[in-house]
């Protein structure tokens, strides 16, 4: 899913065919993704968070909806442990946050060492000593927003420029692929879908504009796993 029209784009200044400018477009939302380190679209994934001394897991990410959570061991994961054991906060209500609240509750005979004789889960959690739990479930916004959908349209048009050689590059270097107006026209790969490998965090889109437009939107300090 591309953060903006091909239209939006064409009005910031990018230029080219409807592919051209798409490839334009989805090479700008890697960018955006690399420096926001944000979801701006429903995404299944897996994140790892640290759980504080007081059992709050601020996870990095908008959360939609949580599947499992569970203690990272170094081993192996642990088992998931009941949503009846933790309570969930989003970002997506006025004055909450990103979170999941280990409650420490409950118990369950059927599960080794959280028997209700043994203590239930606080008694395995603190048996396990895990600092950090894996989340599941789906992370993201609803849809871009528009200070996101505005700086795509702009970073498109902000990378075709910087990327179209003048006439005196065209002019040493045949090979470069422009058209009649001398833009670049390399970029072939039109599939704005979603990497499945994490994007590594950049400290810039490369464009200073886009850079304010997303400061509201930046997510540092994490670490995503995995995404799907």
């Amino acid at each position: 899913m591309a953060y903006c029209s091909n239209e939006a784009a064409r009005e910031a200044g990018c230029t080219g065919t409807d592919a051209e400018v798409a490839a334009w477009i989805g090479a700008a939302r890697e960018r955006i993704d690399a420096y926001t380190q944000q979801c701006f679209e429903p995404t299944d994934m897996a994140v790892v968070a640290d759980v504080s001394a007081a059992g709050l897991v601020i996870l990095p990410r908008r959360v939609r909806t949580v599947t499992a959570v569970m203690p990272v061991l170094e081993a192996d994961d642990g088992p998931s442990i009941p949503s009846s054991a933790y309570r969930v906060t989003s970002s997506g209500v006025l004055g909450q946050i990103d979170a999941i609240h280990l409650m420490w509750g409950g118990y369950d005979d059927l599960v080794a060492g959280a028997e209700s004789y043994s203590g239930g889960w606080l008694g395995l959690w603190e048996r396990w000593g895990a600092e950090q739990v894996k989340v599941l479930g789906s992370f993201g916004y609803d849809s871009p927003p528009l200070g996101v959908s505005l700086g795509n349209a702009l970073l498109a048009a902000h990378m075709q420029g910087q990327a179209t050689p003048s006439d005196a590059d065209a002019a040493e270097d045949p090979s470069l692929q422009v058209d009649d107006e001398g833009n670049n026209v390399a970029i072939e790969d039109t599939d704005d879908a979603p990497s499945e490998t994490p994007v590594a965090p950049s400290a810039s889109t490369g464009s200073t504009q886009v850079d304010g437009l997303l400061a509201p939107f930046l997510n540092r300090g994490y670490n995503l796993i995995g995404g799907v």
